[in-house]
C-alpha cells in the first residue's frame, strides 16, 4: 500500500487536505470521488519508500511476537522532544529527525507515520492518536493539553519522569523474581536429566538383580517410562493447553477472573496490588497536574493500570465522581485503599491539592513494594527450599532403598 497526500475542496467547497493510503493513485482518486472530494493535488508521499520499508519491517516484528514498543524506547523520545521542544525546533522538523534517529523499529514506523500525518494537517495528539499500540491514550491526552496551553516542553517532560516511574517499578520487580525464577528452572532442567538419564540407568541395575523394589522405586522407574513415552505428547497439550488459556485470558471474563486471582495469590499478591495502586495514583497525579479533568483522569488512568480487576474499581470511582461525590469517598467505596491513604486523600480533597497529594500516596506505596520486594526472597526461601528436600527425599529413597535392601540381604546371608 502506497501513502499519498492530496489537497482538494468538499461538496460545502470547504478546502481539505489530508493522507490517504491506497494500491495505485487511481484508485486514490476514486476512493477521495466517493466521499465528494474534488481533487487539486494529489502525489504520493516523499517518506512512501522509507515507509513502506520500516512497515514491513515492523510487520515481520508483528508475526515473531517482538512488536512491542520497549518503555527506555519512550522515555528517551520524550526527553529528546523536551529538549528539542525548548530549544524552539519545530513539531515536524523534530519528529523527522528522531524518526531517522531511532533504534526501535516499530518506534520508528510510527514516528514516520505521525510525520506524514503532521504534514497533513493533523495536531500533534490526533497524530499520536493513530498508533494507539505506541501512544496510548493516557500519553495522548497529555500532550492534547499540552498543545492547548502552549506547554508541549513540559508534556513530554511529565511523560519521561512517568516512563522512569514505571520502568523502575518493573525493574525491581523482575530483580525481585530473578532467584526464584533461577532455581525452578534449574528444579525443571534437573528433574528432566533425571528422568531420562539417571532413573533409566538404576532400573536395568534393578532389573538385572532381580530384587523386590521398594514402592518409592516403583514410583520413579514408572514416572521415569512415562516421562519418556509420552514427553512430547505432554508437551504438545502443554502448549496447547498454554494457547487456549491466553485466548481465554484476553476475553473479558477471563481477564478480569485472571486480574482478581492475580491480587489474592499468597505471598505475591499484595505485592502486585500494591504497584498497581502506586501506578494508578502516580498516574492520576500526573493526569491531573496537567490540567485534565478528574472524570476524564479516572477512565485514562484506568486503561493504564493493566488489570481488569482494578480498572473495574477505578471506572466505578469515576461513576461516583461523576454523580457529584468527593474523590476520597469514591475512593472509600472502592475500598481499594488503606485507612492511612484515604486520610491523605481527604486532606487533598479538603485542600484543593488532590494532585500533589496522590503523588504523595504513589511515594507511600513504592516504598511499600520496595520492602515487600526486599522480603520476598526471604518468604520464598523456605517454600524453595521444602521444595528441593522433598524431590531430594524421594530421590534418595527411590534410588539408594533398594541398595540398602540388597545390602542388608547379602549381610545376613
Amino acid at each position: 500500500m502506497a501513502t499519498f497526500k492530496y489537497q482538494g475542496r468538499n461538496n460545502r467547497g470547504g478546502q481539505v487536505k489530508g493522507l490517504l493510503e491506497s494500491p495505485n493513485a487511481n484508485t486514490a482518486a476514486a476512493q477521495l470521488a466517493e466521499q465528494q472530494i474534488i481533487i487539486t493535488k494529489l502525489e504520493e508521499t516523499k517518506d512512501a519508500n522509507k515507509a513502506t520499508i520500516v512497515s514491513s519491517m515492523g510487520d515481520m516484528l508483528d508475526l515473531i511476537g517482538l512488536d512491542a514498543i520497549q518503555i527506555a524506547e519512550l522515555i528517551n523520545f520524550c526527553r529528546q522532544m523536551n529538549a528539542l521542544m525548548r530549544s524552539g525546533v519545530p513539531i515536524l522538523q523534530a519528529i523527522k529527525g528522531l524518526s531517522v534517529t531511532s533504534s526501535g523499529i516499530k518506534l520508528k514506523q510510527a514516528l514516520v507515520r505521525v510525520a506524514d500525518l503532521l504534514e497533513g494537517g493533523y495536531p500533534l495528539s490526533a497524530a499520536f492518536s493513530k498508533d494507539p499500540k505506541v501512544f496510548n491514550s493516557l500519553f495522548i491526552s497529555i500532550i492534547h493539553v499540552g498543545e492547548n496551553t502552549g506547554e508541549l516542553d513540559n508534556a513530554f517532560l511529565k511523560l519521561s519522569v512517568y516512563f522512569e516511574r514505571e520502568e523502575q517499578t518493573s525493574k525491581r520487580i523482575k530483580t525481585a523474581m530473578r532467584y526464584p525464577t533461577f532455581v525452578f528452572i534449574v528444579l525443571l532442567m534437573s528433574i528432566v536429566a533425571i528422568n531420562i538419564f539417571v532413573i533409566p540407568t538404576f532400573t536395568s541395575v534393578f532389573a538385572k538383580l532381580g530384587a523386590d523394589l521398594p514402592a518409592t522405586t516403583k514410583f520413579l522407574i514408572q514416572s521415569s517410562k512415562m516421562f519418556i513415552e509420552y514427553g512430547l505428547h505432554g508437551l504438545v497439550v502443554s502448549l496447547a493447553f498454554i494457547v487456549v488459556v491466553r485466548s481465554y485470558l484476553q476475553t473479558k471474563v477471563g481477564a478480569y477472573i485472571w486480574a482478581r486471582g492475580l491480587l489474592r495469590m499468597p505471598i505475591l499478591g499484595s505485592i502486585f496490588e500494591r504497584t498497581i495502586l502506586a501506578r494508578f495514583t502516580y498516574s492520576l497525579s500526573t493526569v491531573l497536574k496537567s490540567g485534565v479533568p478528574m472524570t476524564t483522569a479516572l477512565s485514562l488512568v484506568a486503561e493504564a493500570v493493566d488489570n481488569a480487576y482494578m480498572r473495574r474499581k477505578i471506572l466505578a470511582m469515576r461513576v461516583d465522581v461523576e454523580s457529584g461525590i468527593t474523590l476520597y469517598k469514591a475512593a472509600a467505596n472502592a475500598k481499594l485503599f488503606t485507612p492511612l491513604v484515604l486520610q491523605m486523600i481527604a486532606v487533598g480533597d479538603e485542600s484543593g491539592r488532590v494532585a500533589e497529594l496522590l503523588e504523595d500516596v504513589g511515594d507511600y506505596y513504592e516504598r511499600e513494594v520496595d520492602y515487600d520486594l526486599g522480603a520476598l526472597t526471604a518468604k520464598i526461601e523456605p517454600v524453595l527450599i521444602v521444595v528441593v528436600a522433598g524431590m531430594v527425599l524421594v530421590m534418595g529413597l527411590g534410588i539408594f532403598e533398594p541398595m540398602w535392601n540388597m545390602n542388608d540381604a547379602l549381610n545376613k546371608n
